[in-house]
């Protein structure tokens, strides 16, 4: 399998399938949102837009990352998304680059959302789809963001058979910016669990599909059978 790995000022054209990882937080907290029951999460390309979507359908879920503010419910944060009852609900995600990168990419073919959380779901559904070429859109820091890029280096080498242990990758996660930032308080809106949280490996058993769904770009999960003569990690 050929890929790449670039951040979202480095996409000069349309990939035919995109992974684009956020590991802290946007696509953790995705993930944790189906865990909770979500149905779909509609993934916004501005806060006016996640607003206005919201006005539209105020029975939506609105969640930005940073401090609460007005008109949204919920703020970017596994740790505190994880206690609350989605079932059945839309959620509306905007975040400063998870989503961006997503949108960046909604041409393409294939795209997939992704943290460490759902790494194993990620792989096995890019082996099923005999990717013969990936580009995984490294979205924190300009493309920059170690635990983002981390991740993506993981679920490369596991959908391509290269890969085994984990624990050198999450090491980085640990040891990221993000991860110093998050814990120390630097960033708002956050959960002193969500470190913890973000580098969980294997949470969950699905991957994260993204569809233009008419003007929306939507982001449903996507269940993967077991794993079965072989170790995910």
């Amino acid at each position: 399998m050929k890929t790449q790995f670039l951040g979202i000022a480095d996409l000069t054209q349309v990939p035919a399938v995109a992974v684009v990882v956020d590991v802290m937080r946007a696509y953790t907290v995705a993930a944790w949102a189906f865990a909770r029951g979500a149905e779909k999460i509609v993934l916004a390309g501005s806060l006016d837009e996640a607003l206005a979507l919201k006005a539209r359908n105020p029975d939506w879920i609105a969640l930005k990352d940073g401090p609460p503010a007005p008109g949204f419910d919920a703020v970017n944060s596994p740790g505190l998304l994880r206690s609350v009852d989605l079932g059945g609900r839309t959620v509306v995600q905007k975040t400063t680059a998870g989503t961006v990168g997503a949108l960046a990419v909604k041409e393409a073919q294939l795209v997939l959302c992704a943290g460490f959380v759902v790494a194993e779901a990620t792989a096995q559904l890019l082996r099923a789809r005999g990717s013969d070429s990936v580009t995984f859109v490294v979205t924190g820091e300009d493309g920059q963001a170690d635990e983002d890029l981390a991740c993506a280096q993981y679920i490369a080498g596991r959908a391509d058979g290269t890969a085994t242990d984990a624990g050198e990758f999450l090491r980085r996660g640990a040891a990221s910016r993000a991860a110093t930032e998050l814990t120390e308080g630097v960033r708002q809106g956050v959960h002193p669990d969500d470190v913890e949280l973000c580098l969980e490996l294997d949470r969950f058993p699905f991957a994260m599909v993204a569809t233009s769904e008419g003007s929306l770009m939507v982001l449903r999960p996507h269940a993967m059978p077991p794993l079965t003569g072989e170790d995910p990690a």
